[in-house]
């Protein structure tokens, strides 16, 4: 049986997943589509990704894909742990602007639910994370869009401890809120 907690961000929601620990160490389901379906989450997964980074600190997106290619996002950490945001997107929410952060680690059986209109993006606690993420869309790099991580707009406050990000040249071009078209 799968738990959610809504975030009160558009059905964005962070699921709890059931492990069945015994002398050897614990088993758990990775996926399954009837918790979906148990939720009313209508989303029908085509792609499974994984990022790996090898250091702390390192920061990846905020990212999302443009209509007709928007992603919603399944993400679990495989090994090590992620400070995770996402911010709603979506064009006339009533929640648009608004951002949740989830912390998301190997030691825990947590998912993170993200429905499409989104921007997201994640940032490493621990070395050598492995992140993984199912996608109800493929990757088009025409709609790629996202916004910047550090938009003082957004004031998301990464779990830096005074250390700069390890971050592409790619997500430092990204787009502030105010500039942003929403999705």
């Amino acid at each position: 049986m799968i738990e959610a907690e809504d975030l009160s961000l558009g059905g964005a929601a962070v699921l709890r997943n059931r492990r069945f620990p015994d002398s050897r160490g614990w088993f758990a389901e990775a996926f399954s589509e009837r918790w979906l379906d148990e939720l009313g989450i209508s989303t029908h997964f085509v792609q499974d990704n994984l990022s790996w980074s090898e250091h702390v600190g390192t920061l990846r997106g905020l990212h999302a894909q443009r209509a007709p290619m928007a992603q919603a996002k399944l993400i679990s950490v495989i090994t090590g742990a992620i400070f995770d945001v996402l911010i709603d997107c979506r064009n006339r929410s009533a929640s648009y602007g608004q951002m949740r952060s989830v912390e998301l680690s190997a030691d825990e059986s947590k998912l993170l639910y993200i429905p499409a209109g989104f921007c997201h993006g994640f940032l490493t606690l621990k070395p050598s994370t492995l992140v993984s993420y199912k996608v109800d869309n493929y990757y088009s790099p025409q709609h790629e869009t996202g916004l910047r991580w550090d938009d003082p707009v957004l004031g998301i406050q990464w779990p830096l401890n005074g250390r700069d990000p390890i971050i592409s040249e790619k997500d430092r071009e990204l787009s502030s809120l105010a500039n942003f078209t929403p999705l």
